[in-house]
């Protein structure tokens, strides 16, 4: 079996997702995005305890990287096309996950996306983000719908922390762009210094 890096959030899906690749025998690294000013505790102690439900649950140890995130966000809402800031934040998380599976000689990378659920999930965004990084990326949840989802969260036992109050991510803009193109994307990253953005990231994150 492989070994992978698995983007984790405190929702419903991410849980999921990992549930489906640990059952498969996949040996998996978690990362979390630390949103930070933009969001409370709440996401990164729902992740904690899902990763805590599964390693019980499947005797694996999943080391959980946390990589600030909130000062990337504030970045790109000061510098950047807000209509497109969800899909530039993701292009940054993926940077970020497949820099810590080099470090981890991993060699796929793994997301709860589900096409279609919220703007950064279109096709057109998923792909705007996702051909940011060369690793292959795996969604075990792709073709699922919410319904689906919450079944298997329930059934695993990590619906109840998914669903605990918490705030949500404060920087998702207004109106989130759904439909967006590379060109478009790069235009706005040319603002920025992306890699200088993603050494301090990763640089400063820490292992759980």
């Amino acid at each position: 079996m492989a070994r992978g890096v698995m983007l984790m959030s405190g929702g419903i899906d991410s849980p999921v997702a990992l549930n489906f690749l640990l059952r498969q025998g996949h040996e998996m690294i978690c990362v979390h995005m630390d949103n930070r000013p933009f969001t409370d505790d709440s996401p990164l102690e729902k992740v904690v305890d899902h990763i805590a439900l599964l390693r019980e649950r499947y005797h694996q140890s999943i080391p959980l990287y946390l990589v600030p995130h909130g000062a990337t966000q504030i970045t790109l809402m000061r510098t950047t096309d807000r209509h497109v800031g969800c899909v530039l934040c993701r292009r940054f998380m993926w940077r970020s996950a497949e820099r810590i599976a080099e470090r981890e000689h991993a060699s796929f990378l793994a997301t709860g996306e589900a096409l279609g659920q919220v703007a950064s999930q279109t096709l057109s965004n998923m792909r705007s983000a996702t051909i940011s990084v060369d690793l292959p990326i795996v969604r075990p949840l792709i073709g699922f719908d919410k319904q689906e989802i919450e079944g298997v969260a329930k059934s695993i036992g990590t619906y109840g922390i998914s669903t605990r109050p918490g705030v949500c991510c404060q920087a998702v803009p207004d109106k989130p762009a759904t439909r967006t193109n590379l060109i478009q994307i790069l235009r706005e990253e040319e603002k920025i210094d992306t890699e200088e953005i993603i050494d301090e990231c990763v640089r400063k994150a820490i292992v759980l």
